[in-house]
């Protein structure tokens, strides 16, 4: 019999060791889903029942839904404003971030690490404290209530992010891929644009989703830089909402408006989920 206590004790470890890692993913998951699963029930209560406590919501309804797309909120053309920040922002933070990242990747010269060192610090600078000179910057250039207002301060936050990150991607790849294109005609830009681009398309398509989350989501520059509804963005759009009465808080409608928000960037995650690991992972092992 006490032999066996050993083996007992060995078996109760192993079994520890095997569901205690996935105890804890579970408990992450959790905690990390549990206000977007809170968001949705909120969504689809009647708003008669907002401040219910209850995990399901009894009965099902889709009044805050139609509330949100009511005519008055100018939801709809937020989620447009949105889409076209994010998506300015997007391509033309890849586009500027590709060339700069390659040539620091590539190019040799006094000081290059300087430069990297300055562009990742520029990131850090907290967005409030240029809401106020960019501000009177633009009012003085006329482009208040304007896409450029909020696109342009929304570069100077991606752009940094993505030259670093694409910076470290071109330079784990082999020189030898241009100069074996080079020799079979190619120009050094029609060896980056055939040959780097797509092979380099992992680490491109995970900046652009990460730029493009990050754009969908700001919220500071878009409130500062606009007073015009035809303008503004959905976050703006949502953060103005009124109740009925204009006193009580549309804490329903709120919620909606989140789950509808949240939808695309869970779709782009979902369907191009293998390319952003890809993306996180390449050069990792070499």
């Amino acid at each position: 019999m006490a032999a066996d206590i050993p083996q007992v004790r060995a078996g109760e470890n192993a079994a520890l060791k095997r569901w205690l890692p996935l105890l804890g993913i579970i408990v992450i998951v959790v905690y990390c889903l549990a206000p977007f699963y809170w968001m949705v029930v909120s969504a689809f209560r009647r708003p008669s029942d907002q401040f219910s406590n209850g995990i399901i919501p009894a009965p099902f309804s889709i009044q805050n839904f139609k509330d949100v797309f009511s005519a008055g909120n100018g939801f709809g053309r937020g989620l447009l404003n949105s889409l076209i920040v994010a998506g300015s922002v997007t391509i033309l933070t890849l586009i500027i971030g590709m060339v700069a990242a390659y040539t620091l990747a590539r190019l040799d010269f006094k000081g290059k690490n300087l430069v990297l060192a300055i562009i990742i610090t520029t990131s850090m600078f907290p967005g409030i404290s240029l809401v106020v000179p960019l501000l009177k910057l633009f009012v003085d250039i006329k482009w208040i209530n304007t896409y450029q207002a909020m696109i342009v301060p929304s570069l100077s936050f991606a752009l940094p992010l993505a030259v670093w990150n694409l910076t470290a991607f071109f330079r784990q790849m082999p020189q030898e891929l241009e100069q074996a294109a080079m020799v079979d005609g190619c120009t050094p830009a029609q060896a980056f644009r055939k040959v780097i681009i797509p092979l380099a398309a992992p680490g491109v398509f995970t900046t652009a989703i990460i730029t493009f989350i990050a754009a969908w989501n700001e919220f500071l520059i878009a409130l500062s830089m606009t007073n015009k509804k035809s303008i503004q963005t959905a976050n703006v759009i949502v953060s103005q909402f009124t109740g009925t009465t204009g006193r009580d808080q549309p804490f329903g409608s709120q919620m909606a408006a989140g789950v509808v928000v949240t939808i695309p960037l869970v779709i782009a995650v979902l369907l191009f989920q293998r390319r952003i690991v890809a993306g996180l992972t390449a050069g990792g092992v070499k």
